[in-house]
């Protein structure tokens, strides 16, 4: 099912215009650090970690690989089968965002717990705005009991407990920011769908919440770039 924007995509728009019409039309230009990278592989194994909690789980991502517009249509069938079912990388499409989720469980009655896996240890702005995008979108397509965000538990709280996660629902937090996430929506597609790179300049937007990529290209001044 085709889409314009993924969540990692409207992250990026929400840092910078130019962040994420680079993201959508030059990535080869994207430059990633040795301890980029080291944080990739840690939240991706801790993300690993959570997900073998559930042993019935079914990986999308495992059936599809990369074809990630076939996701939706997949979950779909799997979510429309009667009974429990737990996926990982659960894809969904609405306003032409895909998200995929880190964990969906489905109860018998067709409810869904939806789990958002994260490997700080507390909870950042950055990541509420991350699981907003993901409530706005797998919300219009099937109904969400429960959102949560899994945190890695500080140091602190593993003094006490063995749990190495933290679970925070944010359902119904998540849910007042619908109008504010289609307003974004709709000026990110834009800048997705233009002809030309934005010229927005370097700042201290392009260190916070994360070091983007591309700086590198946009430091060099380099000439725009033009799909014509």
């Amino acid at each position: 099912m085709p889409h314009l924007l993924s969540k990692s995509k409207y992250i990026r728009g929400l840092q910078c215009d130019r962040a994420l019409w680079l993201d959508s039309h030059a990535p080869r230009l994207a430059r990633y650090t040795a301890e980029q990278m080291q944080r990739f592989d840690y939240g991706r194994d801790f993300e690993y970690a959570f997900k073998s909690t559930f042993p019935d789980g079914i990986d999308i991502s495992a059936e599809l690989k990369r074809n990630v517009d076939a996701y939706p249509t997949l979950t779909a069938d799997l979510l429309d089968r009667n009974g429990v079912v737990t996926l990982f990388e659960a894809g969904f499409v609405y306003d032409d965002v895909l998200v995929l989720a880190d964990v969906v469980h489905k109860h018998a009655d067709g409810q869904m717990d939806v789990y958002e896996v994260k490997s700080g240890t507390s909870l950042s702005e950055t990541y509420k705005r991350d699981a907003a995008l993901q409530h706005y979108v797998i919300s219009h397509c099937r109904q969400v009991k429960t959102f949560s965000i899994v945190h890695a538990a500080s140091p602190e709280l593993r003094a006490h407990s063995d749990n190495p996660y933290v679970a925070i629902d944010l359902t119904d937090e998540l849910g007042l920011h619908h109008d504010r996430i289609a307003a974004r929506i709709e000026k990110m597609k834009q800048i997705v769908l233009s002809t030309s790179e934005p010229d927005t300049p370097t700042g201290s937007h392009c260190l916070t919440p994360y070091a983007c990529p591309y700086q590198q290209h946009c430091q060099l001044g380099a000439r725009q770039l033009s799909l014509f």
